[in-house]
């Protein structure tokens, strides 16, 4: 039912009247189920959920690993797969992903291997797929000024360096400046594992991380810009609910204050007075203030100990624009990418320019023993003079 505001003959009333009258119990007919679903049980009319109407509930959760797994199974049966595609591979590196979720992944992945003319998905195509479902498709053909990539690179890099020194925080699986969706850029860090729970510090750590592009706009340019909007919108989101909803706060105590917020056509009431006074409304802002202020402190205090570093992946960011998990790592660790990118083409190179002179001194051996072999067939005198007399002038010799 909803907030009662369209009158108490709308359609939705007269379909639920209809529902109730059609499992009131009272029919001979007892081979009838009735089966539905919803997202939103805490709208559903009580009147539903009684004995003897709707009162089996199965809670379908998101997938675990062996069901994105068997899901993912399911989806590629009829798509060939590269060698390299280990699904259960794939199904650890989705954490969070629902069925619909990993369909598209799978769709997206196949797309991308008939785009590069292959007949087979691949790891590859796989790894990029899931990045677009979560991001979105690249906009490389958006013009971007070298102002706002500087800007984008030292911000994603900050993000990227606060989840690599906040121990609590997942890996981080790849940083792009490229534009996706209505991000200049973003810094992804996948979780390796299903998660039911977050602790108190997981919580507050990644609030860290996503004050990290705000943190790195201040420390390097001496300057903030609006790219951390949503950055700030999340951050304050999860500090609101350590506060209000989970009871993380030693100062207000374990104490839920307020409900979630939910639209009126979902089933709530445009007057919903709130569970707690001016008081505790004036001591909630303040413990946001320290949650956030704290996490901003902290995330200033790890880019400016490492700011070698931050400066290190923001000037890769620019000249490459992406990195994976794997080069990150060994940036941070201090490897000269550039370098053994270098020296690596060059080997490459190496090999290649190996290869043709061997077929090249293979052909030319060939080319020689033929010629030799057709220097043998010809008719020679004794004299070494070729000799091509025929029967009519025997003995005319000729060079």
């Amino acid at each position: 039912r909803g907030a009662g505001l369209g009158g108490g003959h709308d359609e939705r009333e007269q379909t639920l009247n209809q529902l109730l009258a059609e499992m009131d119990g009272f029919e001979v007919n007892n081979s009838v189920i009735v089966m539905a679903a919803t997202n939103r049980r805490d709208v559903l009319d009580p009147a539903l959920l009684r004995p003897g109407r709707f009162d089996r509930q199965v809670y379908v959760n998101y997938p675990d690993i062996k069901g994105r797994e068997e899901i993912l199974k399911v989806h590629s049966k009829n798509k060939p797969l590269a060698p390299d595609v280990d699904l259960k591979q794939v199904a650890a590196a989705t954490a969070g992903f629902t069925g619909a979720d990993l369909a598209n992944l799978i769709n997206e992945a196949a797309l991308m291997a008939v785009k590069a003319d292959r007949k087979a998905i691949t790891a590859k195509d796989l790894s990029e797929a899931s990045i677009k479902v979560i991001a979105g498709p690249e906009k490389k053909s958006r013009v971007v000024l070298e102002q706002e990539k500087k800007l984008t690179a030292y911000h994603e890099a900050g993000h990227a360096i606060c989840h690599y020194y906040c121990p609590t925080q997942d890996k981080v699986s790849e940083v792009s400046i490229i534009p996706r969706g209505q991000a200049g850029g973003y810094t992804m860090a996948l979780p390796d594992h299903d998660k039911s729970y977050a602790s108190k510090s997981e919580m507050t750590e990644e609030i860290v991380t996503l004050l990290g592009g705000r943190a790195a706009e201040k420390v390097v340019l001496d300057d903030i810009s609006t790219g951390a909007s949503n950055d700030l919108e999340r951050a304050t989101k999860i500090a609101r609910s350590m506060v209000t909803k989970y009871g993380f706060s030693d100062k207000l105590g374990p104490i839920v204050y307020g409900r979630d917020e939910d639209e009126v056509f979902l089933g709530r009431d445009y007057n919903s007075d709130r569970s707690y006074s001016e008081v505790i409304a004036g001591e909630i802002d303040a413990e946001l203030r320290s949650l956030i202020h704290g996490a901003y402190d902290k995330a200033i205090a790890i880019l400016s100990e490492h700011i070698d570093q931050l400066h290190t992946v923001a000037k890769y960011l620019i000249s490459h624009e992406k990195i994976n998990g794997d080069q990150f790592e060994r940036l941070m660790k201090g490897e000269d990418l550039d370098a053994q990118e270098s020296a690596a083409k060059e080997a490459e190179e190496s090999i290649i320019r190996q290869a043709v002179e061997e077929t090249y001194e293979e052909a030319h051996k060939e080319d020689s023993a033929k010629n030799d072999s057709d220097r043998l067939n010809y008719p020679y005198g004794e004299d070494g003079w070729l000799d091509i007399s025929n029967d009519s002038e025997p003995g005319k010799k000729s060079e």
